[in-house]
């Protein structure tokens, strides 16, 4: 027993040191020195920065490894897990570093942020990786547990704690009604591992069926709230503009691509074949899929305060990628990571310019924007050139990413969807575009210069543009490697 967790452990390197992380700085940051606080908690960053690139380190190197269940078939490594948690990761170094210049959390709370990043991180591991209903339902509540608290982290703020009031209320309702699907799966099935419920699946009829079947619709709430997709998705807005900026970029990536993760691998695993209970999932998504891109591209409209209106937007954004789920088949899990990976870098370059915008003028709304082509001309062409390719404009690598999508649904003949996707398109193309023409054509207030665009840190936030220019072009490796990422079942 003693020797078959110690190999399953050897697999395990990335979320244990995950953990080792969080252990160390929660340590660090409760003997820290209060007569030099300021470089104690330099050292913290530092030590957190490094340990995460450890973590990327030990990903990257998982990524080649042939696929395995460790732990008595509790948890899955294989390469799609692995090639989430690398989006996650760095993910949550670029929500580290802009939580170090941000003033949208307080000093001293600043290293309680990484802390509890990394705990975020360690649950949408354990949630990407999961093989079983008990894996599953432990890696949302560790993410979500500690993401109620990171929404509320600007205590003096009302508008903070209101969202996390909010975000745990709707937190609660959800675990306990997808808790309350997965102990009917579990009464009906007998099991909890997810391959020895596939094969059960098939044997049901009658009664137990449409219990099964309902089950399992509430068994996809808990996912639909964690991924903010409809009609699951009223929380979203309201905690992304009450959380600190540098949470709201957080939120934007790990956890939704967690969620995502744990959506696709349930249906792939449970729904790929034709059976009734198949096609009544499949339907699901159509329609959840439709309305979330719908909802989250026609609200973004009305919005003034940007983040709001990448709240929207991001809820349009899981409505396309719920698209690859549907069509349930490799291709579709492949366009989805290609367009994780390049969502991740649109969603940082943006929340790093609105940050730094929003602390030299204390709000987020798009009038902070204006004349920031005359101010900061590099930061105005990366976040017009982000703008366009989140709204799937070439060359940009959004455009790539949609495209890519749009591919895999019309070859299933998903005609109807393709349209709606579509004029989705169009709609975001519009708000989008107003806020790139208040960069652009909008006169300036002061010709003051934005403190927080450092040299430094405009190299960075460059940095982070450069994949979404160039994966626009050069994109066939990016594929290459997503397609590399398949999800192995046992």
């Amino acid at each position: 027993m003693l020797e078959q967790l110690l190999i399953s452990a050897s697999f395990y390197i990335p979320e244990l040191l995950s953990i080792l992380l969080m252990c160390f700085l929660l340590m660090a940051e409760a003997s820290h020195s209060m007569e030099n606080e300021h470089g104690s908690r330099d050292k913290i960053y530092g030590l957190g920065i490094i340990g995460l690139l450890v973590i990327l380190g030990a990903c990257i190197f998982n990524f080649t490894k042939a696929p395995t269940a460790v732990f008595y078939n509790a948890v899955i490594i294989d390469p799609f897990s692995t090639l989430v948690k690398i989006i996650m990761v760095l993910g949550t170094l670029g929500s580290v570093y802009l939580s170090r210049s941000s003033k949208d959390i307080y000093t001293n709370l600043k290293s309680e942020f990484m802390i509890m990043s990394v705990g975020v991180l360690i649950g949408g591991m354990l949630l990407a990786s999961a093989n079983n209903m008990l894996t599953l339902y432990l890696g949302i509540e560790t993410l979500s547990i500690l993401s109620y608290v990171m929404t509320s982290l600007k205590r003096d703020d009302a508008t903070s704690a209101e969202a996390g009031i909010k975000y745990a209320l709707y937190g609660g309702l959800t675990a306990g009604v997808m808790l309350f699907g997965m102990s009917h799966i579990y009464g009906q099935l007998g099991t909890i591992q997810f391959a020895e419920m596939v094969t059960k699946l098939s044997a049901l009829e009658g009664q137990s069926f449409v219990v099964l079947m309902i089950s399992f619709l509430m068994f996809f709430t808990g996912i639909g709230y964690k991924i903010s997709c409809f009609p699951f998705h009223m929380w979203s807005p309201d905690v992304y503009q009450g959380a600190p900026i540098p949470v709201t970029s957080f939120f934007s990536i790990v956890p939704k691509m967690a969620g995502i993760a744990v959506l696709i691998r349930v249906s792939m695993i449970f729904f790929g074949t034709g059976s009734a209970i198949a096609v009544t999932w499949i339907g699901l998504l159509h329609v959840i899929a439709a309305m979330t891109m719908t909802v989250g591209n026609v609200t973004a409209i009305g919005q003034s305060s940007v983040k709001r209106l990448l709240a929207f937007s991001s809820i349009g954004h899981v409505g396309v990628m719920m698209l690859g789920v549907v069509v349930l088949n490799e291709v579709g899990v492949q366009a989805i990571l290609f367009y994780g990976i390049v969502y991740m870098f649109m969603t940082l370059a943006a929340f790093y310019i609105t940050s730094h915008l929003s602390d030299m003028y204390g709000t987020d709304t798009q009038d902070v924007f204006k004349g920031l082509i005359y101010k900061h001309p590099l930061m105005a062409i990366v976040m017009v050139g982000v703008l366009f390719s989140l709204a799937g404009v070439p060359p940009f690598s959004g455009f790539v990413a949609k495209f890519n999508i749009f591919s895999v649904i019309i070859e299933k003949k998903y005609y109807g969807l393709a349209i709606i996707a579509a004029l989705n398109s169009v709609i975001s193309l519009y708000y989008y575009m107003r806020l790139a023409k208040t960069i652009i054509f909008g006169e300036a207030d002061s010709e003051e210069k934005v403190p927080g665009f450092t040299g430094l840190n405009q190299t960075i936030i460059f940095v982070m543009f450069v994949p979404v220019l160039v994966l626009g072009v050069f994109w066939e490796s990016i594929m290459n490697i997503s397609g590399y990422a398949k999800i192995f079942i046992r």
